[in-house]
């Protein structure tokens, strides 16, 4: 118990900086968003009303960056993120309902994929250490090598351009209406085809090589020796004794996993024109939007925080060894 109480303290404090930081870092980033604002409008707007749009986002100097900090956190636990600068007066928490949804459904389905079929190839490849299957380990290495944005233009090049298979940007048939519907559902599948096979060639080395050498080890175990001489079949062995012991680690790797996929697909949204969170982080930080880098920094960070303490509870569930105490 001493435990759990002990992360949740480190968890609470942890939020608290993460919260403060993300208040800070848009505020030390060079460039005015009200004169981006003025800029943008290209002569429509008056030059006296820099000041009531100042006045209006509270970026007047009248108000301290400490008073700011704190109605920053009384806006926050009202669950209010103010509103976007640049799409002015669409509320910042409304934009990201608009755009998370596809970053989770896309990145979610695919890292799921990724770990399923990488942690199957590695299953077998460390239980047949040695043979042929060891050759799969340096192909899909030379891919997670790859920068990640180089790929998703080749993928672009070859199957968008070259054979003309799948579409180059986009989410979905911009002629459909968005709707709960098989025609518009194929279509959102179709359109994120490319984005996802991107997602899943880069990232399954990672689980064929982590679950490839823990097999490895768990096989010389005693009690993988043990099943063998019961004469237990091949199968029975392999996914009831030694991969039952070895995905310990991939589950951990696999729930930090998750809490990145709010915030790494930045470069893969901006390569397919993908209307994600990280499409709408990269348009807020090119206009200085404070409230909406503050926003989808804050879902960010917060989706990684919650990935790390499920891993560290669930882990410390599967193996109690790790709440022993120091």
């Amino acid at each position: 118990m001493r435990f759990f109480v002990r992360r949740g303290i480190f968890y609470v404090v942890t939020a608290w900086a993460a919260v403060t930081i993300n208040f800070i870092i848009p505020r030390l980033m060079p460039g005015d968003p009200v004169k981006a604002i003025m800029a943008k409008s290209q002569g429509r707007l008056d030059s006296s009303a820099e000041a009531a749009i100042r006045t209006l986002f509270g970026l007047d100097e009248q108000r301290s960056v400490w008073q700011q900090y704190l109605d920053y956190w009384n806006l926050l636990l009202h669950g209010n993120l103010g509103v976007s600068f640049t799409y002015y007066p669409t509320p910042v928490a409304e934009m990201i309902q608009q755009t998370l949804p596809w970053t989770v459904g896309l990145v979610g389905v695919a890292t799921i994929i990724a770990f399923v079929v990488g942690t199957l190839l590695g299953t077998g490849i460390g239980w047949r250490r040695g043979t042929w299957a060891d050759s799969l380990l340096p192909i899909s290495t030379f891919f997670s090598a790859v920068p990640y944005f180089w790929l998703g233009l080749v993928v672009i090049a070859i199957f968008s351009v070259n054979l003309g298979w799948f579409p180059s940007s986009g989410a979905y048939d911009r002629s459909m209406v968005p709707a709960f519907t098989p025609e518009f559902i194929g279509s959102v599948l179709y359109y994120g085809t490319l984005p996802a096979l991107t997602i899943v060639v880069s990232s399954i080395a990672g689980w064929i090589l982590g679950m490839r050498n823990m097999m490895v080890t768990v096989s010389s175990e005693d009690y993988v020796t043990v099943a063998q001489a019961k004469g237990l079949s091949e199968r029975a062995v392999i996914f009831g004794y030694a991969a039952r012991n070895a995905v310990l680690p991939q589950i951990s790797s696999f729930a930090l996993s998750l809490g990145f996929i709010v915030g790494g697909t930045l470069i893969m949204e901006m390569v397919f024109s993908y209307p994600g969170i990280g499409f709408l982080l990269y348009n807020a930080t090119t206009n200085h939007d404070y409230t909406l880098m503050q926003g989808c920094f804050l879902v960010i960070t917060l989706s990684v925080l919650v990935a790390n303490i499920v891993a560290d509870f669930v882990y410390a569930a599967l193996d109690p060894r790790t709440r022993q105490e120091g």
